[in-house]
């Protein structure tokens, strides 16, 4: 029955082999049929484009035939194993099938009550490499995905995506770079895989799709492992493009920004006056003032070697009403000095650093140390009691476990969870202001002083 199947040349054939032997037709054969029936509407579509038709799936999905094969599917499909399930939601998204549809509805359902029995074959079946824009997007927009992205759908992804990356289109790419932004999905495979992929074919991609595969970076902080290679590549390439897509080039240069990367000879040609007159004969024109005059602030900020052309006056446009003192902009913009200032109260200079890069590469606001009994302790004892010692001088058991602790902090900092961070020394991350503080109590006294919403681990 499987080769029959595969051997289908039209819908009609592979309707006709699964409804009318119902008897020779197993759960594993019913994957097959939904993964054949894709391929060939594909194929029909392709062919109806070229002939000037514009006649879709849906006629397919409602023959008769088609809702007995579904119906077969809804009925047995608490019967069928681990692997037929995953697989036959698979192919149901990348047959097109709306989410709502019965035969949907019961296979999330019911790989939902499996969740915890699948393993990581299972799961990577959603991800595997008959996977196309049109099955991750359907993928990405399941319940079953919200439900579970933290954990299984985006480690089996991050182990994949590497292997395959070579093979999707800069569409599919840029819709993972979407989804890892929207949600901050601080996975560093999955974010470098994104960045190996622009450093081989930025060259040949436009500005709007480089846009949305750097903004995941600049969304969480985080310099890519090849960000030295990688960044002078963006900076060559929009030297070319800077003036084809001009808010494209404008978003990217402000991402580079935040990861502490000036491209000057970049700045040079957006501060000059024919890209100016190029975007104030675009609709979007008050956007991209809007997005050079923050671009010109951040100049002025972050890069005071600078000594190239700026904005024109004329053209900037004002992010406020009026000017704002320290306390409003800190009350209505930036937590940012409040928490400095309860941080400081609270634990003292000496017990916490601002804005440091951890490993992989994550740009933190605050950093401190916390050990097992809850004390906050002073950063500067960190790393010489975290050394080896020296080679005449036996190692303490204390010294011992402390450097054990250090190691297996630094394993997991590497493999940042997408929504929250807990390892052994009693580290919390706080989703919504991407610091990492301590123990329970200090941290309720943080909430009380501040009214941080905090992720309960």
């Amino acid at each position: 029955m499987k080769r029959l199947i595969e051997r289908s040349r039209s819908v009609g054939e592979v309707l006709r082999w699964v409804t009318q032997n119902p008897g020779k037709v197993s759960a594993s054969h019913y994957p097959i049929a939904l993964h054949k029936l894709g391929q060939l509407l594909q194929q029909q579509q392709g062919q109806a484009v070229l002939n000037g038709e514009s006649r879709g799936p849906a006629h397919v999905l409602e023959q008769p035939e088609f809702q007995v094969l579904s119906q077969a599917i809804v009925s047995g499909c608490s019967k069928f194993d681990n692997f037929s399930i995953v697989n036959c939601l698979y192919a149901a998204a990348a047959l097109g099938l709306p989410g709502e549809s019965p035969l949907v509805r019961v296979l999330e359902d019911e790989s939902r009550s499996r969740l915890g029995r699948f393993n990581q074959k299972d799961v990577s079946m959603v991800f595997s490499s008959e996977a196309n824009n049109k099955a991750l997007e359907a993928i990405f927009s399941s319940q079953l995905f919200y439900e579970n992205r933290q954990e299984r759908f985006i480690r089996s992804m991050a182990e994949w995506l590497p292997r395959k990356a070579e093979n999707l289109t800069p569409y599919t790419m840029a819709l993972i770079a979407k989804y890892v932004a929207r949600h901050r999905l601080r996975e560093p495979r999955l974010l470098d895989t994104i960045a190996s992929f622009l450093l081989k074919r930025g060259e040949q991609l436009d500005s709007k799709v480089i846009q949305k595969l750097v903004f995941p970076f600049s969304r969480m902080n985080y310099r890519p492992a090849n960000h030295s290679e990688l960044f002078p590549k963006l900076e060559a390439i929009l030297e070319q493009k800077a003036g084809s897509s001009p808010l494209a080039t404008v978003n990217i240069l402000m991402s580079m920004f935040q990861l502490s990367h000036f491209p000057q000879s970049v700045l040079h040609q957006v501060f000059s006056p024919a890209f100016i007159t190029n975007v104030m004969s675009t609709p979007y024109a008050l956007i991209v003032r809007r997005y050079l005059s923050l671009l010109d602030a951040a100049v002025e900020l972050e890069f005071r070697d600078y000594s190239g052309p700026r904005l024109d006056p004329r053209y900037r446009v004002l992010m406020f009403e009026h000017a704002l003192t320290a306390d409003e902009a800190n009350r209505k913009y930036s937590y940012k000095g409040l928490v400095a200032e309860a941080l400081r109260q609270l634990v003292g200079e000496e017990c916490y650093r601002q804005d440091e890069v951890l490993p992989p590469g994550y740009c933190t606001d605050f950093l401190l140390w916390i050990n097992r009994s809850g004390t906050v302790l002073p950063l500067s004892r960190v790393p010489a009691a975290a050394k080896a010692p020296a080679a005449h001088a036996p190692a303490s058991p204390a010294a011992i476990s402390l450097r054990s602790s250090v190691l297996a902090l630094t394993s997991d900092l590497q493999d940042f969870a997408p929504v929250v961070l807990s390892v052994n020394d009693k580290w919390h991350y706080c989703q919504n202001s991407d610091i990492l503080v301590g123990s329970r109590a200090m941290r309720d006294r943080h909430l009380r002083l501040l009214g941080y919403s905090l992720v309960q681990v």
